[in-house]
């Protein structure tokens, strides 16, 4: 009986995975990426130029699953309290009352969040950690589940601020959508209509947080655990990175590699999960040198030679 629940739950997967790529065309890969992560419980930083559908992907996600969700444009007037929230006093009932901010939701879209300041990027430090939100004294917990998919411009952009890194940590993976192979820009052009395409909603955040659980019992062999500390333990005594890995890449590895083996019928994880998922959940994790960068060396080159290296 349950393994018939846990097929139909993986069937649902598929659907959803099939619905999201009727509206984001030619990126089935990362359609998969997205959900993995959500089914393993992070958040998601989508770095890229704009106007390549990253909005697009997180509305359509949102729609699909039957989540609450909010879009905050980050601007640099935007506030920490747009995002937390605030009290304001009431005369008539005498006494300050909180209106909630925009994190009181299922998915939070955080458009261009690299576009505001540091401090408005660090009030959602607490939300994205522990699901809540602290205000003046009093702590509230968001709804279940959470998830922040931001979006960020290329580094250099005018008018950017670098995430700090105890920010970029927060986020389980770092994705790129990149531009449409040019049959599917074409079936863009020809269906412009596509543009206002959001998918079908298929579930709710109940069966999403069930689909969750079933990850989460996905098995790990000690063996596979010391190959993804090996592989995390390498960005740290690198010869051309600066600030390597952190524990939390390793637990984000461990998650996302039950997700994926969960979605792909599997029982347990192999190294194969772990070697393709390495590069999503660390490449905004490390720091280049100046060595690096004197080599042409990039985040990407160098995750990839430490999985060619590390057994």
């Amino acid at each position: 009986m349950r393994k018939q629940m846990t097929d139909e739950k993986r069937g649902l997967a598929r659907r959803i995975l099939e619905e999201a790529g009727q509206v984001i065309l030619g990126k089935e890969e990362l359609i998969f990426r997205v959900l993995t992560a959500m089914l393993a419980g992070g958040h998601i930083l989508l770095e890229d130029v704009p106007g390549v559908g990253k909005t697009t992907l997180a509305v359509a996600f949102s729609r699909i699953m039957g989540l609450s969700w909010r879009r905050v444009q980050f601007t640099p007037d935007v506030m920490p309290s747009d995002l937390t929230g605030f009290s304001i006093y009431r005369k008539d009932q005498e006494a300050f009352v909180y209106q909630p901010g925009a994190v009181f939701c299922n998915l939070l879209l955080a458009d261009e969040i690299n576009r505001t300041s540091p401090r408005t990027q660090s009030a959602l430090l607490e939300v994205m950690e522990e699901r809540q939100v602290t205000v003046d004294g009093v702590t509230r917990p968001v709804p279940s589940p959470f998830y922040v998919i931001a979006t960020q411009n290329p580094y250099g952009t005018a008018g950017t601020h670098p995430l700090p890194p105890a920010q970029s940590d927060r986020f389980m993976v770092s994705l790129s959508m990149g531009y449409p192979d040019f049959e599917d820009e074409v079936e863009l052009a020809r269906d412009t209509a596509r543009r206002d395409k959001r998918g079908q909603v298929l579930c709710d955040a109940r069966i999403l947080e069930e689909m969750s659980r079933e990850a989460e019992g996905i098995f790990i062999h000690d063996k596979v655990c010391r190959y993804m500390v090996s592989l995390v333990a390498a960005t740290r005594n690198h010869s051309l990175i600066s600030q390597g890995a952190s524990p939390r890449a390793t637990i984000a590895l461990a998650k996302m590699s039950r997700a994926m083996a969960w979605l792909q019928g599997e029982d347990y994880v192999t190294p194969l999960e772990v070697r393709e998922l390495f590069i999503d959940v660390c490449r905004h994790r490390i720091v280049p040198n100046r060595r690096a960068q004197s080599q042409g060396m990039g985040r990407e080159e160098i995750l990839k030679e430490i999985l060619e290296h590390v057994r």
